[in-house]
C-alpha cells in the first residue's frame, strides 16, 4: 500500500469515527435533555398523564372554548414529546386523588370544579372574587394581600403552578392553569411550553406559584406573556382572611 492510498484509508477512518462519536454526543445530548424533560413534568416513558378540561363559562354546560381547546393542544404536544400518554377528563368526572399520575388542570375555579378543590387543598392563599355587576372587579385574584384586576383585553392574569403534596398518594405534579379567561390559561400553556426547560434548571422537581400577566391580547392573542412573579410562598400560606365569594362566571 503506498502512501496515498493509505493516506484516503486514514482518512476515510478519520472521518467514519468523527461521524461515529458525533451521533453518540448528538444522542446522548438528546436523551439526556429528554429525560431533564420528563423529570420536570413527572412524564417517563408510556406512562399516563390526565388533563382536566373545564367548561366554557358562556356556553353550554359540556361545550369547550376554543382557547381552552388550543391549551389543551399545547399540552398534548409536550406529552407526547416526553413519549407519554394522556386521557382527557371533564372537571365534574375527575374524582380522583392525585399523585399517581401527572395532571394538567386548565380553567378558573368557577369553571372547573377540581381547579377549585386544588385551590382549596394546594394554594390556601389565593382567593378568587367573581363580580359579574362589575367589568374592572368581574374576576379578581387576591394573592396574600395584593388584588390583581382583570382589565378584558388589555391587562389580565392566570396563574402557572407544578405542585406536588403529601395529600396524594404518589409522588407526580400537579400543573395548573388558572386565569381569569380562557384566553389566558392558552397563554399559560404557552408560557409552560416556550419556557420549561429554563423553569427545570430553576427549580428542579420542586414546586412553584408563578403570576403571569397576560397583555393586550385583543391585539396580541395569547403570546406577550411578563412574569409578574414567583408567588409560590404567599400562594402556599394560608391567609386569615375569610373566603371571599365565588360565583358561575369565571373563565
Amino acid at each position: 500500500m503506498n502512501d496515498d492510498v493509505r493516506n484516503i484509508v486514514l482518512g476515510v477512518v478519520a472521518t467514519g469515527v468523527s461521524a461515529a462519536l458525533g451521533w453518540i454526543a448528538r444522542t446522548y445530548l438528546w436523551k439526556r435533555k429528554l429525560r431533564r424533560k420528563q423529570a420536570f413534568f413527572g412524564l417517563p416513558d408510556n406512562s399516563e398523564s390526565l388533563l382536566v378540561v373545564n367548561r366554557d363559562g358562556g356556553g353550554a354546560e359540556r361545550a369547550v372554548s376554543r382557547n381552552d381547546v388550543f391549551a389543551l393542544l399545547e399540552l398534548s404536544a409536550l406529552i407526547k414529546d416526553c413519549g407519554a400518554h394522556a386521557q382527557i377528563l371533564s372537571h365534574d368526572t375527575a374524582r380522583q386523588g392525585f399523585g399517581e399520575r401527572t395532571e394538567f388542570c386548565v380553567g378558573g375555579p368557577s369553571s372547573n370544579r377540581r381547579m377549585a378543590a386544588h385551590l382549596e387543598s394546594l394554594l390556601p392563599g389565593v382567593r378568587v372574587t367573581i363580580n359579574p355587576d362589575s367589568d374592572l372587579e368581574r374576576i379578581v385574584f387576591r394573592i396574600g394581600g395584593e388584588r390583581y384586576l382583570m382589565e378584558s383585553g388589555k391587562t389580565e392574569y392566570v396563574i402557572l403552578a407544578r405542585l406536588t403534596a403529601d395529600l396524594g398518594q404518589g409522588t407526580k405534579p400537579v400543573f395548573l392553569f388558572c386565569g381569569q379567561r380562557a384566553i389566558t390559561n392558552q397563554a399559560a400553556t404557552r408560557y409552560l411550553a416556550r419556557h420549561h426547560e429554563r423553569l427545570a434548571r430553576k427549580y428542579r422537581t420542586d414546586s412553584f406559584v408563578l403570576l403571569l400577566r397576560v397583555v393586550n391580547s385583543q391585539a396580541y392573542g395569547p403570546d406577550v406573556v411578563e412574569l409578574v412573579g414567583d408567588v409560590t410562598r404567599t400562594a402556599r400560606t394560608p391567609t386569615a382572611e375569610p373566603d371571599l365569594q365565588r360565583s358561575d362566571h369565571t373563565a
